[in-house]
């Protein structure tokens, strides 16, 4: 999984942290698309609250991530929350 943080003052602030999700044909057929968009949706929801105010979050799901476990996609997730942002501002 790809994540990037768009910098402050990039766009209109938001009241609340925002993700925007890539799921490209490369990960697989619609059906897996889907349910990569929903587990990655669903794991995402459950971490906004511990990131700054206002941030704009895109994650681009690679091709593993359609055999990914939920725990794996949690767990790198977590990875890439943890490089993105300083660590006394997320609580993952």
């Amino acid at each position: 999984m790809v994540s990037v943080l768009l910098p402050e003052g990039a766009g209109p602030t938001p009241a609340s942290s925002t993700v925007g999700l890539v799921v490209s044909k490369a990960v697989g057929g619609s059906v897996v698309r889907t349910r990569v968009k929903r587990r990655l949706r669903h794991l995402s929801a459950a971490r906004l609250a511990s990131l700054p105010v206002g941030t704009e979050m895109v994650l681009r799901a690679l091709p593993p991530a359609a055999t990914a476990s939920s725990s794996e996609l949690g767990t790198d997730l977590d990875r890439c929350l943890r490089s993105l942002v300083p660590t006394e501002q997320v609580s993952a």
